[in-house]
């Protein structure tokens, strides 16, 4: 169907559908050529010069452009100021729509419904009963479910835990997330149909395995780069304070590395990290910090010292990676075996380097 909306709109919908498949065939062109994203996105947040967030709404200057763009969009900011919502970037969506491989008659379930316009365009290409969406968030998941009515769409959205799913209509054929996860979450495996495929962002990078058995999966990561904000769970945070207490050991590896160079083989060795970085009053980093969800720190300086505590050597893990690896690796050199007790992931296959990523229940 075409929603109703007016020229403007219409033709920056079409620019932006247009752009977004140009020497790029896809299934998924008339979905986005004929599904509006301004509904969706009534209202965004910008950052200014000095790094406040300044609300964007229809009717400012630049709100269709941007709007109609391929740009992740912030759309809501927690009690502290720090986003923890967005839309994605139409680009990134549209890889990870090819990526699930549809068929007419899919049951698909979506982990993160957001602002409804994924779903939206799942509903156009699948049709409403074929299309179940979870968010934890009342308030988005209720505002999506008013706005994508609105729109003439009918899926089932659920207020819950994504990473739970949702079995009273499984099985599901496809199943895609929108959240940043650690690891595909045990009900997900359990809910997918005999050789489905499941797309989701793990680490700085998307993960698309196919089931091969009741639990067991394979696959690889897209080698599209990806960010996705983080599922929302009650993670540790990272112990500074303590980190200072700490003996300092040596390290060969320069900060740098892990925000540059390693930062996607690290995402992956260290399902969940965190950095930051200081800087010594002008460019050049002088630390840097990590963290992971179970507790881990480190901070490492460009003088070479390491401070590290927590149930996992953190920098342990990144000086080991900088010896494997003396170029960044490419994304879809790594692959993913999934059985129901085990999720490893593989450089290049699996004789090569390895790493457990942490069960989800």
């Amino acid at each position: 169907m075409t929603l109703p909306d007016d020229g403007a709109t219409a033709a920056a919908r079409q620019r932006m559908a247009a752009g977004l498949t140009a020497g790029h065939p896809s299934e998924w062109a008339d979905a986005f050529a004929s599904v509006p994203r301004h509904p969706f996105v009534p209202c965004f947040y910008e950052q200014d010069r000095t790094g406040a967030w300044e609300g964007i709404a229809s009717g400012d200057p630049g709100f269709l452009d941007a709007v109609y763009s391929d740009t992740a969009l912030t759309i809501q900011l927690d009690d502290q100021g720090v986003p923890n919502s967005s839309s994605s970037q139409p680009s990134t969506m549209l890889t990870m729509l090819d990526a699930l491989d549809v068929r007419d008659g899919h049951r698909v379930l979506e982990l993160g419904t957001g602002t409804g316009y994924n779903t939206a365009l799942l509903c156009h290409r699948l049709g409403d009963k074929n299309v179940t969406s979870v968010d934890i968030d009342p308030g988005l998941a209720e505002t999506a479910n008013r706005r994508l009515q609105h729109a003439g769409f009918n899926p089932t959205v659920v207020v819950g835990d994504g990473a739970q799913g949702y079995p009273s209509n499984a099985p599901y054929d496809r199943i895609i997330a929108t959240v940043g996860l650690h690891s595909v979450p045990r009900p997900l495996l359990e809910q997918a149909a005999p050789g489905a495929v499941i797309v989701a962002p793990l680490g700085y990078g998307i993960l698309r395995v196919t089931m091969t058995g009741r639990g067991h999966a394979t696959g690889r990561f897209l080698p599209t780069p990806a960010y996705f904000m983080a599922r929302r769970t009650r993670g540790a945070k990272p112990q500074f304070d303590a980190v200072t207490q700490q003996d300092p050991t040596t390290t060969s590896v320069p900060p740098t590395d892990v925000l540059g160079r390693l930062k996607f083989a690290a995402s992956v060795a260290l399902p969940g990290y965190t950095s930051c970085s200081w800087r010594n009053g002008g460019d050049e980093v002088d630390a840097v910090g990590l963290w992971t969800p179970d507790g881990s720190t480190a901070v490492a300086h460009v003088s070479g010292s390491v401070r590290q505590i927590g149930p996992q050597r953190l920098w342990d893990t990144v000086e080991k990676l900088a010896t494997e690896f003396t170029d960044e690796p490419a994304r879809d050199a790594f692959l993913v075996t999934i059985t129901p007790n085990r999720q490893i992931v593989y450089y290049e296959d699996t004789d090569g380097p390895s790493w457990p990523l942490p069960t989800a229940h």
